[in-house]
């Protein structure tokens, strides 16, 4: 039986997660690194409230099989392009390089859809950038998921998001082929299609695109 771990746990895809982990039964352990408590209570669950900005006091506790990256926020949400930085980059590589010092073998992480180390968007700049990092690191394997427009209940309300969302959702059926990947996916399937690739323990480092996040859940 497995132990995961996972970052991001009360947010809009991972709290959905965080569920799915303690109701599957190839998981006997859940450790949850956070600033603030879910809630939850279980009894194969552990919940680590942190300093993410102190990671030697936290560090011996990063030692599982999987680790599941949910983490993530805006530039406006954030403050400022560093602090959002700090988020988006910052945290997942600390955990990443701490995760993989401690013998965990796998390590899957929530993307965007465009993300590139190139692009002049910082914030698929940043994306693309902890991606390329992980894909040179020593994992056994990395599973990137680069989902579409989230749809959702979030805790904070987004405008540009939710008119998108809205629009792409009503023009949906135009979008066939390889525009598949720029229809508005649920959270949940997200959530969902991460705990389906984590126990099928792909070798190597695999993007998968919004289709082929529909398509993991849906077969």
């Amino acid at each position: 039986m497995k132990t995961a771990l996972i970052i991001g746990s009360t947010g809009l895809i991972g709290s959905t997660l965080l569920k799915q982990l303690l109701n599957n039964k190839e998981y006997s352990k859940v450790i949850a690194f956070s600033k603030r408590k879910t809630g939850v209570q279980h009894p194969k669950f552990t919940e680590e409230i942190i300093d993410f900005d102190k990671p030697e006091s936290y560090e011996s506790l990063v030692k599982g099989d999987d680790f599941f990256c949910t983490i993530g926020t805006t530039i406006k949400k954030a403050g400022s392009k560093e602090a959002f930085k700090k988020v988006d980059f910052e945290y997942p590589q600390q955990f990443a390089t701490i995760a993989l010092k401690n013998g965990v073998k796998q390590f899957l992480i929530i993307s965007s859809m465009g993300a590139d180390r190139d692009s002049n968007s910082i914030y698929l700049k940043t994306k693309g950038s902890i991606e390329d990092f992980l894909k040179q690191s020593a994992f056994e394997s990395v599973a990137v998921l680069r989902p579409s427009i989230l749809l959702g209940n979030r805790d904070e309300f987004r405008l540009g998001e939710k008119i998108g969302g809205f629009v792409m959702k009503a023009f949906s059926f135009l979008l066939v082929g390889k525009l598949k990947n720029y229809k508005p996916i649920e959270s949940a399937t997200v959530a969902k299609a991460l705990e389906i690739i984590a126990l099928k323990n792909t070798t190597g480092f695999t993007i998968y695109n919004s289709a082929a996040i529909e398509d993991i859940v849906n077969s």
